[in-house]
């Protein structure tokens, strides 16, 4: 059997809109393209941005070779290369990750669209896609001819190329992907075995419904649902107040260190399930969504579990050992997202939920370590108060005399990524250690992670109120609402 391969559509797909403004523009200055739009070009840009692909706009995209005739192949190429670096800002959060998932995977990636082939070559490679199904214009004596040398890829044309592509690479359509945005590549995608509507255009909504193509947007977390642009974030914003949460009250600072822009893992200590609404609340002030990177038991949890997966949450089933989790983490910070998660995995039980050195798991090291993201460490208190370990539901019913929930935000942990002295490291020539370069190099990689995970839980520890760092001895009842309902306090 042949490799797999995943077709991918440009306009609207992969990019947030349409490439015409930008290869137009590069053209002109080029001196290329007229200075001038066809009348009604403006209210078919609209419509196609709005709505997706029309005939009316597609007439007009298989007439662009005439108007490209006599144009030198190599100016045009090199407005190309000028459009592709602009393009660069219209490319979706999750198109690059998506596309090296799939490389992963050995699955060949193809930019498939109607786009001219020497127009999309650069915005192509920039994508780090393997290979191009494009329009192709005829070339002759190093000049366009105003002709196309093949089918004009769009609609029966596309799914005639790509099944001429497939045919001519050993692979069977049946055990590929497809991604478009638009009802004209619906013969696309019924012809291959994983179809994708992504940001589907209204009529290809309908036929993703009918026939059960999952609807897919890159600009958002997979399974994450939009309507009419908004994803559930934006409405939980809305909603996300402290006024909203009367049976608690709640002081917030340090918000200034939490990024406007690019990935960040923000990492917060694990006292209570009320922590994921605290961490939101915090976070929803910078304006932007923030992915949580949870255990089961907080995804099952009445309404904040509802929450931590409204905004994209990362279910994480402990015990299996399974690496997915950090994968999907990885992805969203690939795609300049936030990223938080409790380095401690789970809410300390007894003695451990009052001892004041706190302990982590290296999972916040490993994406920072993988992805070059800064860790901004959250500290929370009093989160306990709202909803003891002891409790199924958070006591929403005290409102007269409601609990303080204490938060800080600090800056960006320093220090990360350095071997500490006296860990490993090089070996002398000869040891038996260094007969083993994987041996040694995989200890060199588990001291930094030790190491950058006590960083981070220290700088979260001096997040904490002075009574945090107190050594005492807990009362009976204390201790009692540190353990799961039903459990007697011994495990």
């Amino acid at each position: 059997m042949g490799r797999v391969a995943a077709f991918l559509d440009l306009d609207r797909t992969l990019l947030g809109g349409s490439s015409t403004p930008a290869f137009a523009a590069a053209l002109h200055e080029a001196g290329l393209a007229p200075d001038r739009q066809l009348p009604g070009s403006g209210l078919l840009g609209f419509a196609y941005d709005h709505f997706g692909e029309n005939l009316a706009s597609m007439a007009l995209a298989r007439g662009a070779a005439l108007i490209a005739k006599d144009w030198p192949v190599e100016a045009a190429v090199a407005a190309a290369e000028v459009a592709a670096a602009r393009l660069e800002d219209l490319v979706m959060p999750y198109a690059r990750p998506l596309i090296e998932q799939h490389r992963r995977e050995g699955v060949r990636t193809v930019l498939t669209t109607t786009t001219p082939e020497h127009l999309v070559r650069p915005i192509a490679a920039s994508l780090g896609v393997d290979d191009v199904i494009a329009t192709r214009y005829e070339v002759r004596d190093g000049r366009f001819t105003g002709a196309l040398a093949g089918p004009f890829v769009w609609f029966q044309g596309k799914v005639a190329a790509v099944r001429d592509w497939a045919r001519d690479h050993g692979t069977d359509l049946s055990d590929c992907f497809a991604y478009s945005d638009s009802f004209f590549d619906v013969p696309l995608l019924a012809a291959v075995g994983h179809p994708f509507a992504v940001n589907a255009d209204p009529r290809l909504r309908v036929v993703a419904l009918a026939r059960r193509w999952p609807l897919l947007w890159l600009d958002v977390p997979p399974g994450v649902p939009k309507l009419a642009g908004a994803e559930p974030f934006d409405a939980i914003r809305a909603l996300t107040r402290p006024a909203l949460f009367p049976y608690a009250r709640f002081d917030i600072a340090g918000v200034e260190h939490l990024p406007s822009s690019g990935p960040a893992i923000i990492v917060a200590n694990h006292r209570s399930y009320f922590d994921p609404a605290a961490v939101g609340l915090t976070v929803v002030r910078s304006g932007r969504p923030v992915r949580f990177l949870g255990k089961r038991e907080v995804f099952d949890a009445p309404v904040v579990g509802q929450l931590a997966r409204a905004m994209g949450g990362i279910r994480v089933d402990r015990g299996t050992g399974s690496s997915a989790p950090l994968r999907e983490a990885e992805r969203a910070l690939a795609a300049g997202e936030l990223v938080a998660l409790m380095p401690q995995g789970t809410i300390p039980r007894g003695p451990a939920f009052f001892d004041p050195v706190l302990r982590g798991r290296t999972g916040a090291a490993r994406l920072a370590q993988a992805t070059g993201a800064p860790v901004i460490p959250l500290g929370l208190w009093g989160t306990e108060q709202v909803w003891p370990r002891s409790s199924r539901f958070p006591n929403i019913v005290n409102v007269l005399h409601p609990p303080a929930v204490r938060v800080r935000v600090g800056a960006p942990v320093e220090g990360l990524g350095r071997a500490p002295a006296g860990r490993p490291g090089r070996r002398r020539p000869g040891s038996a250690a260094a007969t083993n370069g994987a041996g040694v190099g995989s200890a060199v990689v588990a001291a930094v992670l030790e190491a950058d995970t006590e960083r981070i839980m220290a700088a979260i520890t001096d997040l904490l109120p002075p009574e945090a760092r107190r050594r005492r001895t807990p009362s009976i009842e204390e201790l009692a609402r540190t353990y799961p309902p039903g459990t007697s306090g011994s495990g």
